[in-house]
């Protein structure tokens, strides 16, 4: 339309050029419906402001690194009715977040447990938080490679700077120096800054063996533990049953 084209360069210098892409549907749903020049306007705006919380939250996940697939709406609670789905619904709402608190998901292998804390992470990125999720033996790789190139303390902070952190797969395997105290200083560091997701699929008991050595562990996990809402899973492995079926 000759209007687009008018208006196009003053769009574009003001950075609201996304307004072209509804421009010529609203302009005839002005006309149809004979709205008023502030209602007209009133409409750009609003498709602009949900234009962009929509590229924000789609920034938000990307960062984040969860499988864009693995959400509450995707989770079969169906499958395992030890999941309590209240509590997830609850942890769902992330007060737990704009708490501070941490959240401590532990449970046999294949039984949904990083489906859980990633579907917490997306429910995150829509109610606006930095979030990310990262295996823990990545996350301490990636740390201590920072002692060879200079950049630890940049690495830590990566870690540190997000409102959730999702700490996925703790003790599946042995911590190796330094490990426990680059584990111990990142959540050290997020206490009553951040939140913590944590998912294991050994029990809360075992967790002090983890960190092989006493001290750390101590103070990790009393850190980790206060006052963490515990989400405990049980049942048949989504997994399992999938090979079963196929």
């Amino acid at each position: 339309m000759e209007l687009n084209h008018q208006l196009t360069p003053y769009l574009t210098k003001l950075r609201l050029s996304g307004i072209l892409q509804t421009l010529d549907a609203r302009s005839r749903q002005a006309i149809d419906g004979q709205w008023s020049y502030t209602e007209f306007l009133s409409r750009l705006l609003e498709d602009e402001v949900e234009r962009r919380a929509q590229k924000q939250l789609t920034l938000r996940l990307r960062r984040s690194t969860a499988n864009s697939t693995k959400t509450l709406e995707t989770f079969d609670f169906a499958f395992n009715p030890t999941v309590n789905r209240q509590q997830v619904l609850q942890l769902a709402s992330c007060d737990f977040i704009r708490q501070h608190r941490n959240v401590l998901i532990c449970g046999p292998t294949g039984t949904g447990k990083t489906h859980l804390a990633q579907a917490l992470v997306h429910e995150a990125c829509r109610q606006g938080f930095d979030a990310l999720f990262t295996p823990v033996s990545k996350m301490l790789q990636h740390i201590n490679g920072g002692r060879a190139d200079g950049t630890l303390e940049r690495r830590l902070q990566a870690y540190l700077r997000p409102d959730l952190l999702v700490l996925d797969d703790f003790g599946l395997k042995p911590l190796q120096s330094p490990g426990p105290a680059d584990l111990y200083d990142i959540i050290d560091g997020r206490y009553e800054q951040g939140s913590i997701v944590l998912t294991s699929n050994r029990a809360p008991a075992e967790w002090p063996d983890v960190f092989l050595d006493p001290l750390l562990a101590s103070a990790g996990l009393d850190r980790l533990g206060d006052h963490a809402e515990v989400l405990v899973i049980t049942g048949a492995s989504y997994r399992a049953q999938a090979q079963l079926r196929a």
